[in-house]
Order: structure tokens, then C-alpha cells, then sequence
């Protein structure tokens, strides 16, 4: 599995910001009030920025040697999985709250302060969320073993032993 990178998750947080955008602006020339998100919902991205950092430190533990045994392949790659799932949504979450905030501070009346803070919080428990994310990929990531040398390295060449 490839590392997810820093261009894909600025693609999605530009996206995000779009959307956010759109979604502010279709309220507002249908009549209806802007969206402002729950406060409920900063918590939830915290509680899982947490949860993925708890699932991948047994990973973290056992590739560096720390705990007898080893740990199951299939629940380390579940903790590489929902790690970078949860680096991808932190970064649509982080723009979809920028882009709030960009339509709700381009308007000429005031924004109410609540959603303000509303918003801040989203953007900033979602680059919670992403660097939590990124850290847990980093913890399972495995080292490279010895017998993963690829064919044509001159090591494992028919004239190696000369």
C-alpha cells in the first residue's frame, strides 16, 4: 500500500472547500440560512483521530520489536486502511469547514460569532484528524525485510557470489 500523499489530501481539501462553498451558496439564494454544523461533530473527528491512533500502536509496538509475537498482517493493513481513510475524510471535512467560512466572511452582514467558532472547530479538529491519520500510517508502516530485493538488484544476480 502507497503512503497517501500531501497533493491528494490538498486535491480533496480544495474540493471540500467547493463544496462548502456551493452548499452555503444554494441555501442563501434559496431563501433558507446557511449551514453551520453541529457542534458535535469537531468531538466526533477527535474521537476517531483517537481511535486510529489507538489501533495502530500495537502495530507500532510489534514492528519495532517491543511485544512477543507478531502481530496479524490483516489487522495491521485494517490499521493502514482506516488510517489513510481517515486522512482523506479529515481533509474534505477541513475544506467543507474553510469553505463555510469563506462564504459565510465574503457575505456583507456580519456572521453570527457561534458559527464562526462552529466552523473553526471543524477545520481544526479535521487537521487533527489528518495528522493523527498520517502518524498512524507512519506507525505501520514495516520495514523492509531482507528477501524483498527485487530482481534485478545485483545482489540476487546469477554473478553475485564472484
Amino acid at each position: 500500500m502507497k503512503r497517501t500523499s500531501a497533493v491528494l489530501l490538498i486535491i480533496l481539501a480544495l474540493f471540500g472547500a467547493g463544496i462548502g462553498y456551493l452548499v452555503d451558496h444554494v441555501l442563501t439564494v434559496s431563501g433558507r440560512a446557511t449551514f453551520a454544523p453541529s457542534g458535535f461533530l469537531p468531538l466526533l473527528l477527535l474521537l476517531v483521530a483517537a481511535a486510529v491512533l489507538a489501533l495502530a500502536w500495537p502495530v507500532r509496538r510489534s514492528v519495532r520489536g517491543r511485544t512477543p509475537g507478531r502481530i496479524d498482517p490483516f489487522r495491521a493493513m485494517r490499521a493502514a486502511t482506516l488510517a489513510r481513510a481517515s486522512s482523506l475524510l479529515g481533509a474534505m471535512m477541513a475544506g467543507f469547514g474553510a469553505g463555510l467560512g469563506v462564504f459565510l466572511l465574503s457575505r456583507p452582514v456580519g456572521p453570527p460569532v457561534g458559527s464562526i467558532v462552529a466552523m473553526a472547530a471543524l477545520v481544526v479538529s479535521s487537521i487533527v484528524l489528518v495528522a493523527a491519520a498520517l502518524i498512524a500510517e507512519q506507525f505501520c508502516t514495516l520495514p523492509k525485510d531482507l528477501d524483498d530485493r527485487q530482481p534485478d538488484d545485483p545482489a540476487t544476480g546469477a554473478d553475485a557470489g564472484r
